[in-house]
């Protein structure tokens, strides 16, 4: 018996390199016969193994009687076996019931739903997707009316109670503002809070008060009986098949769009595989003139829960930081969180509201939060400012009264006063200020004049340093000649003899 590889070989050697039998025989070591029987065969035949003996063969036709009468279990068939004389082991027994068991199928009602009965509703998860800069689980609310089978489907990135609302809203919307007698769903938490066995389940109050508002019964499936709700299982199903399965997801502020798309132009006008019929077509004659039309404001779902503010006046819900006014700092705040925003307030006064954000890690603060916030601080300092220039002079509180009758900046002149305090020392500035309050000279720059006169020094002459020497006081000078200016004045008008002599000779 050769593997398929061989055999795949020896078809490859003679029908690619045209070799002969005999050559083909000597180049894989194999006998002439063998490789002509295997050269015959179309396909690879491998053997089959042959049936070997065993102590339960004599048995194998009572204990298919067995269990066709009743429906006996491996360890009973192995027990009646003894006492027939089987001398086997228990596990021949039990793998050969499990071989010839026939397989039994559990049995399930097809349940039948008037008009307006009925709606169920289930999530679905699929990947993950980008928000922002970071990722989420991406889920799907899906609700199917039982008897027309009309889908609504809507992506989160959330199961919280608030998506969960939100989602019934907007299915409700998308029936034209109609809504069914009843809600079938799981035990999800949102909705079934516990089972207790053999009583009715108890309900989440939220999701109870929600029904009640639109006068709606909820109806909880059986543990682990998804079959009861089978129309929203295969709607979940079908979103993952036929939507999702090979969709780019990319971002997933594009992907509701995709959904509502979807919906119109493909999962609610398909010829529905049990009722041959388009559920659009179902839903406008037959369910929704049955439905009841929503008369009354949306109920509010947003959820409350209590937050502290930290010393940096930010609350954090949902792996982000929002901001609050300075002054709540370190208090007890109230968030209500809806899902395209969150509402804080502080003694049922609302304080901030913010665009709610599906990114992780972002600090989302109001700008007017922080300036308000500065402004607290600068007056503070500017406060602070005012009061050293006060403890400057007794005469100071009159020198301010005095820059604020000349319409001049007050505060910018007290500053520069208190800032030449720190250079001059505040003795100085003190009396400089009395004495340019005297002389009504009214401005910073005056007290910094005064200041720095006073500090120039004066520079004062050397003394006169006279020789004693005798040799220096006698000088003998010698008399000036005064014959010079005895020399008769030159008569400019009378002509000299040279010019009446080129005169002549002219």
């Amino acid at each position: 018996m050769i593997d398929y590889a061989t055999y795949q070989h020896m078809h490859y050697l003679q029908r690619e390199r045209r070799l002969t039998l005999m050559q083909i025989s000597q180049h894989m070591g194999l006998d002439y016969r063998t490789v002509a029987k295997w050269l015959k065969m179309p396909s690879y035949q491998p053997r089959e193994p042959t049936p070997r003996s065993s102590l339960l063969d004599p048995f194998k036709d009572q204990l298919i009687q067995w269990l066709e009468a009743h429906p006996y279990s491996a360890q009973q068939c192995f027990q009646r076996l003894g006492e027939l004389g089987y001398c086997g082991g228990y596990s021949t027994v039990r793998n050969y019931v499990r071989k010839i068991r026939p397989k039994r199928q559990p049995a399930y009602l097809t349940l039948a739903f008037a008009p307006g009965e009925c709606a169920q509703v289930d999530w679905g998860i699929y990947h993950s997707i980008g928000v922002g800069h970071t990722r989420r689980r991406l889920s799907f609310f899906v609700m199917v009316l039982c008897h027309s089978r009309l889908m609504y489907l809507e992506f989160t990135v959330s199961q919280t109670m608030e998506h969960f609302l939100a989602c019934h809203q907007n299915a409700f919307e998308y029936f034209g503002n109609r809504v069914p007698e009843s809600i079938m769903v799981d035990n999800l938490k949102s909705a079934v809070l516990k089972r207790p066995l053999g009583e009715a389940p108890v309900f989440n109050p939220t999701y109870q008060a929600f029904a009640d508002y639109y006068g709606m019964t909820i109806k909880a499936c059986g543990v682990r009986k998804g079959n009861e709700k089978g129309r929203v299982e295969n709607a979940v199903g079908y979103v993952k098949k036929n939507l999702l399965n090979g969709l780019d997801l990319g971002d997933f502020s594009a992907l509701q769009p995709v959904a509502r798309q979807w919906l119109d132009e493909v999962a609610n006008v398909r010829l529905h595989g049990e009722t041959r019929r388009r559920p659009i077509d179902v839903f406008h004659a037959e369910e929704q003139p049955a439905m009841r039309i929503i008369q009354t404001e949306p109920y509010d779902i947003g959820q409350v829960q209590l937050v502290r503010a930290t010393n940096q006046f930010r609350i954090h819900f949902d792996s982000n930081r929002y901001s609050v006014p300075p002054i709540y700092a370190g208090q007890m705040i109230t968030l209500k969180a809806y899902l395209d925003r969150i509402c804080l307030y502080h003694h049922h006064q609302l304080i901030a509201r913010h665009t709610r954000c599906y990114d992780r890690g972002q600090d989302i603060a109001d700008p007017d939060h922080a300036k308000e916030l500065v402004q607290q601080r600068r007056k503070a300092r500017d406060q602070h400012v005012y009061h050293r220039f006060l403890s400057l002079s007794p005469m100071a509180a009159n020198y301010h009264q005095a820059l604020e009758s000349k319409r001049l900046n007050a505060k910018h002149h007290v500053q520069k006063i208190v800032a030449l305090s720190e250079i001059y020392g505040q003795e100085k500035v003190a009396r400089a200020m009395d004495d340019a309050l005297a002389l009504n000279a009214i401005s910073c720059e005056y007290i910094a004049n005064l200041l720095e006169q006073r500090e120039r020094q004066p520079i004062e002459p050397g003394a006169l340093h006279l020789s004693r020497h005798e040799d220096m006081l006698a000088l003998v000078l010698p008399h000036a000649d005064l014959s010079l200016y005895d020399t008769p004045a030159i008569d400019t008008d009378r002509e000299q003899p040279h010019e009446q002599e080129k005169k002549q000779d002219l």
